[in-house]
Formats: structure tokens, C-alpha cells, sequence
């Protein structure tokens, strides 16, 4: 946690602060490896990943930057490691909507962490579910040596990029390598496996570099001859396009990029603004996941004027659940409701709580989207569901699998944003990560965990003052509080949406106020995917 969070962990801090905090931990991290490691760029004549993106983009345009928090605090005994010294994002090249991802070498030289290769599988499937054309600005030393064992040989390791081009590549979606740098050991399997491969001069390309070469079979051998742009045009053959610096390069694939077909104009309703202005959210909802509020409020910020129809907006009111449009393109929207409200029956229901009807509702409004084939957007704060004599004699099991049937066979695009907590059994059935949603957002305030900091913290902490007791050595009152106490700062610090999104459990932590310009953008985006299926599927409900 941040001193300037700290400074406000007394008067809980609102959604504004926290909102603020994270732009400005952002901008430190967008710095990448900082001066140091952008100097020696420049002394080897080359741009910084960010200065290519620069000039790759279409100016104007939206740059949406997946897993810029990846490996956030996960790597401080190395230095750390800004954004996974990788980044990736969607983005409009000469006008074509593009998947991206460069390698930072300002961090470590481009070295890959293991963090930093869960981002790259993330980024190709996205693309892979969005058809979205492929550029690599490739810029690596290869594996980090000292995590090798973490990174080498498993099924979602350093090896399943190589697969996944090969993949893509399968599936008709196009592949654009340039070698601005390094491209050493394996990682150099990647851009040969791409449609069509850009080298800039200075660069190396090869599988093992000449003091490897000379360790491994004696030969000695200098680095443009064993793998450097000219070689790999003129000798091996490998290399389509040899440039002379970066900005050639950039302009070069800028053209190439033109080359392919445009996408197919999109027929939608016409758009309107949203009835209330998205900078409303921050008075909505609050910074520590206790405020109360109308969800149906904070999507008025998000959606088209007029265009909300809720079903069943009388039964299971714990989750709303409506077809809208955003910017004129329509989805369903499935919103756990965050104020108390009354049932037809008279009890009094607990918001962010998913109860056997809400959850009934809710799978049926997910099928009837699939019936549609338009998109559904989960918009999750969620403190788990109904427990207790009266929820298990209603079913409640048998309705919550019902939900997660539904969501697991959901053949339309699913996008899932995360506005507060996100607790238990209720982050899976309104599709989080596990699920498959084809974009997984936060904002600045969410919370992840299995349950919240003070249940978790009284579970844990009997578990432990009654293992005391059983080995003679029970805890007096004062050591009892301090176990407690650490036991919860622990919990709280694993709960911190930044926490999370280190480890790839969400693609992005977002603005609030810039939800709906967001939302618009990510619907254009999985307009691009294929039913997963042809037909939907539920197979056995508990009915």
C-alpha cells in the first residue's frame, strides 16, 4: 500500500482518490525501465518501445494497454519489473484494428519473467478470440537465466508462444514480426513463425549468440555473421524485409499493415449519450466496497439514453439484468444490485448477495442472450452467495450451478468489469477469469478474494489459536491480537485490486468516469469473434 494511501486508510479513501492513485502509478510505471534503461537504447541507435508504438499508431487513436500492472511488486529481489518489461494493447494501424506486443528493453534488456510471458499468452489469445491481426516488435535477451525452472517447459510457459503463432497462423489470422534488437535462443522461433518477418540493421537473430557458439562446438564467429539483418536477407534467406533503423521499419509495417482487407462496416442502432454523465460514478459508488448504491444508477453513466429494458426487474433483485445499447451496439448486462432491497415475499435482501432466485434469473437472462447472439457484459460487486438453513432448503446450490452452466457454455463474447468485490463463488458465476470472458476490467477500488478481510481474518485466525491450544501453548490476549492483526494486513494486501492484476487476474485497472468510452471500444472489438460454437449448449441443469 502507497503512503498516500496509508495517509488516507483512516477516512477510507473515496473512489476518487483511489482513481487518482492508480493514474499516478501508471504514469511510473508507463516509464519503463526509467533514464538508465532508455539511454542504452539510444546509445544503440534504437527507439524505446513505447517511442515505436508512437509512431506505429494511428495518431488520435485509442491505445488500449493490456497488463500494464503485470508483475507489479512480484520481482522486487531483481530490481523489479515495470509492466513485465513487455507491452501489449489494441490499437488502429493505417486504419486496421491490431493486437500489439513489444518487448520493453529498457527493463532487464527484454528479458522474459515468467509474468512476462502469461502477458504474451494473454495478448495472442485475445487476438486469437478476436481475430485480430498480430504485430510482434521484437526486442528480447530471451528467458531470465536465475527463472528459467519457472518458464521453460510447462503447457502455459515460454514454448506455448511459439505454439500459439503457429496456431494463429492456422487460423488465417496475419503475423508481423520486426527484430528491432535481440531475438536470441528460442524466442528467435517467434518471428520466423510469423507471415511476414522485418529486420533492422544492428539487430541479431539466432538461436544461440557467438559465446555459446564458442562454448558449445569452439567455433568462433561474430555476431553479423552468425545472425545479423544482412545475413538473414542475402544468405539464409530468412528475413523479407531489411531495414536500415527503427523508423524505417515502423514505416514499413505501417504499409504492409494497409495491405490487408478492411474491416467490414458495422451495421448498428444509432448512438446517443448516456443520461447521466460518467463522471457521476465517483459520488455513486465508494473506495472501500461498503457504500451502498443503485447499480441501476451507475449504469445510466455507461449506456445509450433510453435504451435499458430490464427482465424481471420485480423477481430476484439482487442481480439486474438488462438488454442495452452502448454507443448503439446492444448487449445484456448482468449487475449485481448494491442497495438492500425487499422481496414479493417481504424479506429484506442483502445487496452484492446473489440469492437462489437472482441466480435463477440470471441464468435464464444468459441463455435468452445466447439465443440473441449478442455480447454479455458482467459487471461484478459481489460479496458471494445467500448462505444458511433458509438459502440451502430454496437450492441454492442447484441455482448457482444453473448459473454457472450457463456462463461456462456461453457461446457470445463476455466482457466482465469488476467495480468492487469480487468475492467466492459469486466471481465465478458472473464470469471471472476462469470463465473465459474475453475481457476481464477493474476498477480502482475492486477486491478479490476468496471472502473479506475480516471473515478471513477470525476463520484463520481460530484455526490457528486452536492449534496453539492443542500443542500446550496457547496464545495469551496481546499475541492473539498481534496474530489477528497480521493475519489481516496480509489478507487486505491480497485483496488489492493491483495484487490481482499483477498476476494477470484482470487485463486492466480502468478510469471510472472512462467506463463507457471503454465499453464502446471493447464492443467493437469482440464484434470480430466467432460464436465459440455454433449452437448453445447447457448440457444437464438442475432445474
Amino acid at each position: 500500500m502507497s503512503t498516500k494511501t496509508q495517509e488516507k486508510s483512516h477516512s477510507k479513501p473515496s473512489l476518487r482518490d483511489l482513481a487518482e492513485e492508480i493514474a499516478e502509478q501508471e504514469a511510473v510505471l508507463r516509464q519503463g525501465g526509467g533514464p538508465a534503461g532508455q539511454e542504452r537504447q539510444r546509445r544503440l541507435g534504437r527507439l524505446t518501445a513505447r517511442e515505436r508504438l508512437a509512431r506505429l499508431l494511428d495518431p488520435g487513436e485509442r491505445f488500449f494497454e493490456l497488463g500494464l500492472w503485470a508483475g507489479y511488486r512480484m520481482y522486487e529481489e531483481w530490481g523489479g519489473l515495470p509492466a513485465a518489461g513487455v507491452l501489449t494493447g489494441i490499437g488502429k494501424v493505417s486504419g486496421r484494428d491490431v493486437m500489439i506486443i513489444a518487448n520493453d528493453a529498457t527493463v532487464k534488456a527484454g528479458a522474459m519473467f515468467p509474468q512476462s510471458i502469461k502477458k504474451v499468452l494473454r495478448a495472442q489469445r485475445i487476438a486469437f478470440e478476436c481475430r485480430l491481426p498480430v504485430i510482434y516488435l521484437v526486442d528480447s535477451s530471451g528467458v531470465f537465466l536465475p527463472l528459467q525452472d519457472e518458464i521453460f517447459p510447462d503447457e502455459d510457459d515460454f514454448g506455448r508462444i511459439f505454439r500459439n503463432n503457429a496456431v494463429l497462423s492456422a487460423a488465417g489470422i496475419p503475423q508481423f514480426a520486426a527484430v528491432m534488437g535481440n531475438c536470441i535462443a528460442g524466442g528467435a522461433y517467434l518471428p520466423v513463425l510469423c507471415d511476414k518477418l522485418l529486420m533492422t540493421e544492428g539487430s541479431g537473430l539466432y538461436l544461440a549468440g557467438p559465446a555459446l557458439v564458442k562454448a558449445a562446438i569452439g567455433q568462433n564467429v561474430d555476431a553479423e555473421e552468425l545472425g545479423g539483418a544482412r545475413m538473414h536477407a542475402e544468405i539464409s534467406g530468412t528475413v523479407d524485409f531489411h531495414e536500415p533503423n527503427d523508423e524505417s521499419c515502423l514505416a514499413r509495417l505501417r504499409r504492409l499493415v494497409q495491405l490487408l482487407p478492411e474491416s467490414d462496416v458495422e451495421v448498428r442502432h444509432p448512438a446517443s449519450s448516456p443520461s447521466v454523465d460518467p463522471g457521476a460514478v465517483y459520488d455513486l459508488v465508494g473506495g472501500d466496497g461498503q457504500k451502498e448504491y443503485d447499480v441501476r444508477d451507475v449504469l445510466a453513466t455507461i449506456v445509450d439514453r433510453e435504451s435499458l429494458e430490464e427482465s424481471r426487474p420485480s423477481f430476484g433483485q439482487t442481480l439486474v439484468t438488462c438488454y442495452v445499447r452502448i454507443e448503439g451496439r446492444p448487449l445484456g448486462i448482468v449487475a449485481n444490485q448494491r442497495q438492500r432491497v425487499r422481496s414479493a415475499r417481504g424479506a429484506i435482501e442483502i445487496g452484492g448477495v446473489i440469492y437462489t432466485e437472482s441466480a435463477d434469473k440470471a441464468a435464464r437472462f444468459v441463455m435468452d442472450c445466447n439465443q440473441l447472439r449478442i455480447p454479455i457484459l458482467f459487471v461484478q460487486d459481489v460479496l458471494g452467495f445467500m448462505v444458511g438453513r433458509e438459502a440451502e432448503q430454496s437450492g441454492i446450490i442447484r441455482a448457482g450451478a444453473k448459473l454457472v452452466n450457463a456462463v461456462s457454455n456461453s457461446v457470445v463474447p463476455k466482457i466482465t468489469l469488476v467495480l468492487g468485490n469480487s468475492f467466492g463463488a459469486g466471481n465465478y458465476a458472473l464470469c471471472g477469469k476462469a470463465y473465459d470472458p474475453n475481457f476481464i476490467l477493474a476498477w480502482p477500488g475492486a477486491r478479490y478474494a476468496v471472502m473479506g478481510a475480516e471473515q478471513a481474518a477470525q476463520t484463520l485466525h481460530s484455526i490457528q489459536t486452536r492449534s496453539a491450544g492443542k500443542k500446550g501453548a496457547p496464545l495469551d490476549e496481546e499475541e492473539s491480537r498481534r496474530v489477528y492483526e497480521e493475519i489481516k494486513e496480509r489478507y487486505s494486501e491480497q485483496m488489492d485490486i493491483r495484487y490481482g492484476a499483477a498476476r494477470g487476474w484482470v487485463d486492466a485497472i480502468i478510469q471510472p468516469h472512462d467506463t463507457r468510452a471503454i465499453m464502446s471500444f471493447l464492443l467493437r472489438i469482440v464484434a470480430r469473434c466467432p460464436l465459440r460454437a455454433p449452437t448453445f449448449h447447457t448440457g444437464v441443469l438442475q432445474v
